[in-house]
């Protein structure tokens, strides 16, 4: 069976997610790809804890990565994939930048800005992009059970 190119790119953000689990951060990945030739161009993990800063959500850091090595804020032909539903603030984020495509695995209900609490990209803003959710949301969904397990046990 043929894994599909929201698969691969989901599975390197649970790679990504398990480092920010490493640091004890809450689990979440996210990659940015340009569409054209598949290329990652921005990698992030939560560092919330680590860098002691509410800015550091793993949607952010991919973002700036991507901005950066592209040359400008501007994402128009690139596609983000995360393994937790993005907040308002990354989702303010993604209008911002013009990223085309949303790919999450997880839905978040309780932050979850792109459907699930509260869907930013549906009120009219300048940019609105396309959402794909669900993507490896089993294993999604088990990374953040397994973090939250742990963290109740210290």
């Amino acid at each position: 069976m043929a894994v599909s190119n929201d698969e691969f790119y989901m599975r390197r953000c649970i790679e990504l997610a398990a480092l920010a689990a490493e640091n004890g951060d809450v689990p979440v990945g996210a990659v940015v790809v340009r569409q054209a030739d598949g290329e990652i161009v921005g990698e992030g993990y939560n560092r919330r804890e680590k860098d002691k800063s509410s800015l550091s959500h793993a949607e952010l850091i991919a973002i700036a990565q991507a901005s950066e090595r592209l040359g400008g804020w501007r994402l128009v032909d690139c596609a983000l994939y995360v393994t937790l539903e993005p907040c308002v603030m990354c989702a303010g984020a993604i209008v911002n930048s013009r990223i085309e495509r949303v790919v999450f695995g997880a839905d978040e209900l309780r932050f979850g800005a792109c459907g699930s609490l509260f869907n930013v990209f549906a009120q009219g803003l300048n940019h609105t992009p396309q959402v794909t959710r669900g993507v490896l949301k089993d294993e999604c969904v088990m990374l953040l059970k397994d973090f939250f397990r742990e963290l109740r046990k210290r």
